[in-house]
């Protein structure tokens, strides 16, 4: 396969995933600011989720350095001058679709660009709390909508690996980065009741699709250890990091060639010691470190397979 062809359709659901998990981020944060929390509290939540995805100098530049909330959920959804946005990441993701059209399925192409034109119909300042729940829903859906079709109609060939590899290393960053932000948040915010403890955890688990299956696995309360073991390390989970790089490696490995041996070694290590971490272990070394490290060893992987496979970068 063209590198350019490859690198199209990588970034494409790499950009589909991260508007996906940035509608999460931003659910769970509108979830949390229901509960009673000082200002400070809200302001240090809306700072750590802009930090975390690398935009809160940019907010800064653009809106100055008060946080407002309503203002945060606009840049990051809706502002068009943002590359870090929603609307920025669907309409890259419908640029690279259209680059590579001709290797696309038609159900996909209009999947995609379907989302992209009903895109352009949303406003968030004009959107009360059950409405951007419902925005955020729908985005969410779009990015099911659009895996569930390149499941269905594409070919298992090097264009689907290029897919799946591009999914799945946008949700392991990603997921790393939401779990970092909420349980530190979490674990250090100031104990009112159990009962706010408890909708914390929950809401943290519903952002990535867990709550259900967190109850399924453990049938007893919600409790921290479990939280992180669920989403780390549990290769079941279709958003853990230890399922998101098993994945990887497993399409890496189809669409191996003679320069990326030291790509794989590295996927390939990275995931063995998700598959053989023990929770306990994760804990004791410090979550945000972990979390830190696993950041930047996945980062890592996909600047490599970049470089072994993709487009290379121009200055």
């Amino acid at each position: 396969m063209l590198s350019r062809t490859a690198d199209h359709l990588y970034w494409m659901a790499r950009y589909i995933e991260r508007a996906e998990n940035l509608a999460r981020m931003l659910d769970v944060n509108n979830r949390m600011q229901l509960l009673p929390q000082s200002e400070r509290e809200v302001e240090r939540l809306w700072r750590e989720t802009l930090d975390s995805v690398g935009v809160l100098e940019s907010y800064f530049n653009a809106h100055g350095e008060k946080l407002v909330p309503a203002e945060v959920v606009h840049f990051m959804a809706l502002d068009r001058n943002n590359p870090g946005s929603i609307y920025s990441c669907l309409r890259s993701a419908r640029e690279n679709a259209h680059a590579v059209r001709g290797t696309l399925t038609s159900e996909l192409w209009e999947t995609i660009n379907a989302t992209w034109l009903s895109l352009q119909s949303y406003d968030i300042g004009q959107m009360g709390a059950d409405e951007l729940d419902a925005f955020f829903e729908w985005v969410k859906l779009r990015s099911h909508q659009f895996r569930g079709v390149s499941f269905a109609t594409m070919m298992r060939d090097e264009a689907n690996c290029f897919l799946r590899l591009g999914t799945f290393i946008e949700r392991a960053d990603n997921t790393a980065r939401i779990l970092d932000v909420k349980y530190n948040f979490i674990a250090e915010a100031p104990r009112r009741d159990d009962a706010g403890e408890y909708y914390q955890w929950s809401a943290l688990l519903h952002s990535v699709s867990a709550f259900e299956i967190y109850r399924k696995v453990y049938r007893d309360q919600i409790t921290p250890s479990r939280v992180a073991e669920l989403l780390v390390l549990r290769n079941d989970m279709p958003r853990s990091l230890a399922y998101c790089t098993d994945e990887m490696l497993a399409f890496l490995d189809q669409v191996a060639n003679t320069r990326s041996q030291e790509t794989q070694r590295r996927a390939g290590e990275l995931a063995a010691s998700l598959r053989y971490g023990r929770i306990e272990d994760v804990l004791e070394s410090g979550l945000h470190q972990y979390l830190t490290k696993f950041i930047t060893r996945i980062n890592d992987v996909g600047n490599r397979i970049a470089t072994d496979f993709l487009m290379p970068v121009t200055a």
